[in-house]
């Protein structure tokens, strides 16, 4: 699939860094230093604008090394950046540790996740059908 991209960053476009990796980096393009103190939320640009076609959504994910190493996360996660979307692709950050943590200019801050989905037709009915599970919620299935 050809995704077009116009990349406004100094830093090399989105790859995938194994042959069969599900997700793209994408890197911090930013003038100056962001840091995020413990809780705080900031969205970070990346200079990357795409145009999906339809069918196709992006999704933006954390770096699990970041979260693991350093507790920061994508907050929406994941964010979806739809095919009628022209504006440039941001990340909104957490740092949910107890921790300062900075952004520095071409930092992988994020991961990017090309995936095609369905459009779903709702039909209101009045009844559901029958399952073993019926209305259980969270934790049901488990013991």
């Amino acid at each position: 699939m050809k995704i077009k991209i116009i990349n406004k960053s100094n830093h090399p476009l989105p790859k995938y860094q194994t042959e069969i990796s599900a997700g793209m980096d994408l890197y911090a393009n930013i003038e100056e230093n962001i840091t995020l103190k413990s809780l705080e939320r900031k969205l970070v640009p990346t200079g990357l604008f795409l145009e999906l076609p339809a069918g196709v959504e992006a999704q933006i994910r954390p770096r699990s090394g970041l979260a693991l190493k350093n507790g920061v996360t994508v907050l929406n996660s994941p964010g979806t950046i739809d095919a009628d979307y022209r504006g440039e692709i941001g990340v909104i950050l957490v740092n949910l540790s107890a921790e300062e943590f900075t952004v520095a200019n071409g930092d992988r801050i994020a991961q990017m996740v090309i995936a095609k989905y369905e459009t779903a037709v709702l039909e209101e009915v009045t009844i559901l059908g029958e399952t073993t599970r019926g209305a259980g919620g969270f934790g049901s299935t488990s013991k």
